[in-house]
């Protein structure tokens, strides 16, 4: 079976366990990764970094450099796996205009999970007084998005429950497996 070149989005607020999963993924399937902060301009993380929450107008530029980065490794032939919040419709809607089919992979948790998750982190830029803010902000995936395909997983099971249920249920190839021409 011939796959279409795809991008897979992990998405959702700080702390869910984006940079586990995304890495998980493209070191199973042999895709290339990007984490979406990696195309944050130096004054969103300036932002960021002194607990001011970034505005759309902070955003489009970055999504858009996201955006073209996903069309630019599609039009390589390249199949990618991205971390990026993607906290808003219309933000995956931007995301979703690269060249290739692209699924978003929103992991959810509760507040508490997720504040106890940034607080044991070290060496981000994202302070935790910032989740309040991501939250208010996410708009979870719509009826739309899940039946295009789009995923969304509970993050209180393992990051290795979490890999088996994506791969299963996208019916992805893993990179051991061989794919037919």
């Amino acid at each position: 079976m011939q796959y279409p070149t795809t991008h897979l989005v992990v998405m959702g607020v700080a702390g869910s366990g984006k940079s586990t999963i995304a890495a998980a993924l493209s070191k199973q399937l042999g895709w290339a990764c990007a984490e979406a902060d990696e195309f944050h301009p130096q004054s969103n993380i300036d932002k960021m970094s002194q607990g001011i929450p970034l505005q759309d107008e902070d955003r489009w530029p970055w999504l858009q450099q996201i955006q073209n980065w996903m069309t630019g490794q599609a039009q390589a032939g390249h199949s990618t796996v991205l971390t990026c919040s993607a906290l808003k419709q219309s933000y995956r809607k931007l995301l979703s205009e690269a060249e290739g089919r692209v699924l978003f992979i929103h992991l959810h948790g509760e507040a508490d999970l997720l504040s106890q998750r940034m607080q044991g982190r070290e060496g981000h830029f994202m302070p935790p007084t910032l989740l309040p803010s991501q939250l208010a902000t996410l708009e979870p995936l719509t009826a739309e998005e899940l039946e295009a395909g789009s995923l969304r997983l509970d993050i209180t099971r393992s990051p290795e429950e979490l890999l088996t249920e994506i791969l299963a249920a996208l019916k992805l190839p893993s990179k051991q497996e061989p794919s037919a021409q």
